[in-house]
């Protein structure tokens, strides 16, 4: 069984991407990995080729900024980089550039793709997810964070990145998958105040033309982790690759996990999600068989 790893990034420094940590996190349980380096306004480049595996094979890229409305770049780039993965793939793992895998998973995931790989109905993996929010101490828990999604899929290339690259598609509909007892720890969210709102001023140019970039006018410099909905305590390990990350944490964030701030639908589908573990009504972007 042969596996790629695949995954873009561009401006990784400016924007304080962990691409290192996401990147090492799935080496173990790949045999390639190729990463997509955009045409970008920092080091990144340099900070890939520091990542010290023969496994890591990097290609250049440029982006274009006509397809900034929506995200769709990024699945553009995400093909480009699907692409690029050894033809003889049984599997292709994808991971963005604020994902990791904990090591505890491997185990699980190795098994799936094995027990699949000949199944060809089963055309993606999906995965649970943990979505972190403003520390390393926090996660999002409410209903508008997507609690599962596909980061492996079959080595094929009908498959392609949908929309802006959260999930895949083939032939125009969603993909047939199995989900797996893995987790993707999400830590996009998790940035200090001041980097998150130049987090957020950056991407938007990913998602918006120059002439709707106009209507988004910050009125402070610095992000508000207190207007979420609903968060909790984290209690258990992250990846080790987020170790340094972990213990050089700068800034502190004091939360309110007891405050829920949800319309009466939403706090009975959050209570009834807690109570059963069914998330009910929920948009799926695949089909579980």
């Amino acid at each position: 069984m042969f596996i790629s790893g695949f995954t873009i990034i561009k401006n990784a420094i400016i924007n304080d991407y962990p691409i290192e940590e996401a990147i090492r996190s799935v080496l173990p349980i790949v045999d390639e990995m190729i990463v997509l380096v955009g045409d970008s306004e920092d080091d990144t480049l340099q900070l890939i080729e520091s990542i010290k595996s023969d496994k890591i094979k990097i290609h250049h890229s440029v982006w274009d900024n006509s397809l900034r409305k929506g995200g769709e770049v990024l699945a553009v780039e995400t093909n480009k980089a699907f692409e690029l993965i050894n033809p003889a793939a049984d599997w292709a793992l994808y991971i963005q550039a604020d994902e990791a895998i904990h090591e505890k998973y491997y185990p699980a995931i190795t098994a799936a793709m094995q027990q699949y790989k000949d199944d060809k109905q089963v055309e993606g993996l999906l995965f649970n997810y943990l979505h972190f929010y403003g520390t390393y101490n926090y996660v999002g828990d409410s209903r508008k964070w997507y609690n599962k999604e596909i980061r492996i899929v079959r080595n094929d290339k009908a498959i392609y990145s949908y929309r802006d690259a959260q999930g895949f598609r083939k032939d125009g509909r969603k993909l047939f998958v199995k989900p797996i007892a893995a987790y993707i720890f999400h830590y996009g969210w998790v940035k200090s105040p001041k980097q998150m709102m130049k987090k957020i001023e950056s991407v938007r140019k990913f998602w918006h033309p120059d002439d709707e970039l106009n209507k988004f006018e910050n009125t402070t410099e610095t992000f508000d982790y207190n207007s979420i909905d609903s968060i909790n305590l984290y209690k258990d390990t992250h990846p080790a690759v987020y170790t340094n990350r972990v213990n050089n944490t700068h800034w502190t964030i004091e939360l309110d996990i007891s405050k829920k701030k949800f319309k009466l639908t939403d706090w009975l589908l959050y209570k009834f999600e807690k109570l059963t573990g069914k998330r009910l009504f929920d948009y799926q972007n695949y089909k579980i068989i």
